[in-house]
């Protein structure tokens, strides 16, 4: 920790104390520190070099997350604003105040579709940001994981003595190519509830290690499914997913008027939604197939791996846009998931007394 201080203190010029460890992860350490001025500020160091040169483009495009104060790409570390102590998404959606919930869901739609749209312009800025800090890791938008992880559905397929329906393979080559070209704009990469700090000046955006350019629809997913890569799944009332996916959409169709035709929008979604079952799939299947467990390990509530999937089974097996990926689902969920002695996923905390769920 000391040569983290003494690094970002040598970048800001001056000495940092009383550092904290904010609970970072195997790619980073994140602290908060004092300044001799006694202002508080985020550094954050990595150990994942791709992570590095993500957060440092993501957030030197300035469109979102806190200010950038330094960089330092020799260990590699940059040094944030301290954007404070304010609850998360994931604090008020796992509260007992439906209202702050609900408003926190909108907020974040909001902010993230604003978001896309700002960004659309800007996808060769950060292109050039990104070979700024490149320390030779690649960019996630050159990363193969969308065909990486058909390649592993169709293994575990087998692995689970079921035959894939004829077509499987091509119909997610043609989705992947899809969605890997259809209506790019930024993200932050991982925008889940708690990488979003719903602060008395509005939601603000953290956690740039996945910063790229994606399909609005990867993003979009988020609101529908919801939350498609996150610990913190949970069902929403009922229309409260149509509302913050109308709120992202009415903010993106500015950037993509095409957007605007419910057919177009229809089969993005089908895509995206694909895209994220097969991912969750390959992620957590070989271990659920073992045992079960918590999808988080110190956050409560949280649902578990077997509770997770198999809801995420029920809803693509209803895609009438991706046929064979549909037809998979179902054997996965009466010869696989049937086993399974767990409870349907529960509602959020926050709704539990709100009718719909």
């Amino acid at each position: 920790m000391i040569p983290i201080l003494r690094a970002a203190g040598d970048l800001l010029n001056t000495e940092l104390f009383d550092p904290v460890d904010l609970g970072g992860s195997t790619r980073s350490t994140v602290l908060r520190c004092r300044t001799a001025a006694g202002e508080s500020v985020i550094v954050k160091s990595f150990s994942d070099l791709r992570s590095f040169t993500s957060e440092a483009a993501g957030l030197s495009l300035q469109l979102a997350g806190p200010a950038l104060l330094g960089v330092d790409a020799s260990v590699p570390l940059l040094v944030m604003a301290d954007l404070g102590s304010a609850p998360t998404l994931a604090d008020v959606l796992l509260g007992d105040d439906p209202k702050a919930a609900a408003d926190g869901l909108l907020a974040w739609a909001q902010g993230l579709g604003r978001l896309a749209a700002a960004s659309v312009p800007r996808r060769a800025d950060l292109a050039r940001l990104r070979a700024r800090y490149d320390k030779g890791a690649g960019s996630w938008e050159d990363e193969p994981w969308i065909e990486r992880n058909a390649a592993s559905l169709l293994a575990l397929l087998t692995e689970a003595g079921i035959a894939p329906p004829e077509g499987l393979a091509e119909e997610l080559a043609e989705v992947g190519k899809a969605i890997e070209t259809e209506f790019p704009a930024f993200t932050p990469g991982d925008t889940c509830p708690d990488n979003n700090l719903l602060t008395r000046e509005g939601l603000r955006l953290i956690d740039f290690e996945g910063a790229c350019f994606q399909s609005v629809f990867l993003t979009a997913a988020y609101c529908r499914m919801p939350f498609s890569t996150c610990w913190c799944v949970f069902r929403l009332p009922t229309g409260l997913a149509e509302e913050i996916e109308n709120a992202f959409r009415a903010e993106v169709v500015t950037a993509y008027p095409a957007l605007a035709d419910v057919g177009v929008w229809q089969a993005g979604m089908q895509w995206a939604i694909a895209v994220w079952t097969v991912d969750v799939t390959a992620a957590l299947l070989p271990r659920a197939m073992k045992e079960d467990g918590p999808l988080h390990r110190t956050r409560r509530p949280v649902p578990t791996r077997r509770q997770l999937l198999r809801h995420r089974w029920e809803m693509a097996s209803t895609l009438d846009g991706v046929p064979a990926l549909a037809e998979t689902m179902r054997p996965l969920l009466r010869e696989v998931a049937a086993g399974w002695e767990v409870p349907p996923l529960p509602g959020y905390p926050a709704f539990s007394n709100r009718g719909g769920l």
